[in-house]
């Protein structure tokens, strides 16, 4: 089936030219859920371009009554984070204009929601479906008045611009994944909000960073946290309720590249998804493995970040996915101290044992410059993946 196709203005830049997002609409002949994937919100993190593309070769190649509902796919989200450069690298984190990160400017309906206990109460004895739209509808209500600042004469920077385009996409979805990478070298995982630990075993990833703070800025929390509060509004009620809505940020690999097996993988656990979603018909999906699938679970305030404890030059450092335990030296930094002394060698051993999740591209650190990320945990528990 061909996709409907929508070109969407961004920006105009200061030489009169505009840059532009596009999507790629599937819409299937059964009513059902909406999905929204999107990839490259940060710059330098390009695999889930790669992978977008192939789930559109995949979804051009099926017929309309094998979608049920809605997929739609934004490849390159943030054309002005994948065009800055600085020489050969690719930065893209952080809007060159004010220092904000891409992914920390979102609009979360619960910062402004006025009381969601009370409307939980009036919705009590509804059913979930009716709830869910009653709910979705004063979200929606309340962000499209954001278009009044937009178009005011004094206008809005253009983050707030920006996140209402792609807001506005993905708000009324059901499932919204966006695809992202390290920045640096990474493992393959994704962010996993709790209560939502079941629906990820789809995506078919060893490891998953368990959200247990988050302030609704990103892309996935602003638009979650909605619902996780309203849920934890009627458990508070007496009322066990847990909506057909999910969002997920996927870590596929390495920033700047492209690793194929980072992109099957993610290619694969999104069709695996959406087919365990009910909205994909295709051969062999979902796969018979999803339900014993075992997945490492990383509380997220147990990971520990190494940064360089003096100036120099990292050598020796383990590789990413080594397995370490408490005291192993995880690098060395070769330290031209201009002290009148020779050079020395400091080792850094681990804090903790656990897994190396993430490694710097560069080997030149200053005294502070991130080095390494390390999931914390009994070395057992990473050796059984």
């Amino acid at each position: 089936m061909l996709p409907i196709i929508e070109t969407i203005p961004i920006v105009q830049l200061a030489s009169g030219d505009r840059l532009f997002i596009q999507v790629y609409k599937f819409i299937g002949d059964n009513p059902g859920p909406k999905a929204y994937i999107q990839s490259n919100l940060h710059g330098a993190e390009i695999a889930g371009n790669a992978v977008i593309h192939q789930l559109i070769e995949c979804l051009h190649g099926l017929d309309a009554n094998q979608i049920t509902g809605e997929i739609w796919l934004v490849p390159v989200c943030n054309p002005l984070g994948i065009n800055q450069r600085s020489q050969h690298f690719s930065s893209g984190r952080y809007h060159s204009y004010d220092g904000k990160d891409w992914n920390r400017i979102f609009w979360d309906y619960e910062k402004v929601a006025t009381d969601i206990n009370h409307f939980a109460s009036s919705q009590i004895n509804l059913n979930p479906e009716e709830i869910a739209a009653n709910y979705r509808n004063i979200i929606l209500k309340q962000f499209h008045k954001l278009q009044e600042e937009i178009t005011a004469a004094s206008g809005v920077p253009f983050v707030e611009q920006y996140r209402y385009q792609l807001q506005s996409l993905s708000l009324d979805a059901n499932y919204v994944i966006d695809c992202h990478s390290s920045t640096n070298q990474g493992l393959d995982y994704l962010y996993c909000f709790s209560s939502r630990e079941e629906s990820a075993k789809a995506f078919l990833l060893d490891y998953a960073i368990l959200m247990n703070e988050y302030d609704g800025d990103a892309f996935d929390e602003a638009g979650m946290k909605p619902w996780l509060a309203l849920e934890n509004s009627f458990a508070k009620q007496g009322k066990s309720i847990q909506f057909d809505v999910e969002s997920w940020t996927l870590e596929l690999g390495t920033g700047m590249q492209m690793n194929p097996q980072s992109v099957a993988k993610g290619v694969r656990g999104i069709q695996n998804y959406l087919a365990q979603k009910g909205m994909l018909d295709i051969p062999g999906f979902p796969l018979p493995e999803t339900a014993l699938h075992s997945i490492n679970f990383i509380p997220k305030d147990q990971i520990r970040k190494y940064y360089a404890t003096a100036g120099g030059m990292i050598q020796n450092r383990l590789p990413l996915g080594t397995v370490v335990k408490t005291g192993d030296c995880l690098y060395q930094l070769l330290s031209f101290d201009k002290t009148g002394q020779l050079p020395q060698i400091i080792e850094i051993t681990a804090v903790e044992s656990g897994l190396i999740a993430d490694v710097s591209t560069n080997y030149s650190a200053n005294q502070g410059d991130y080095v390494l990320s390390i999931f914390q945990g009994n070395p057992e528990r990473f050796w059984k993946n």
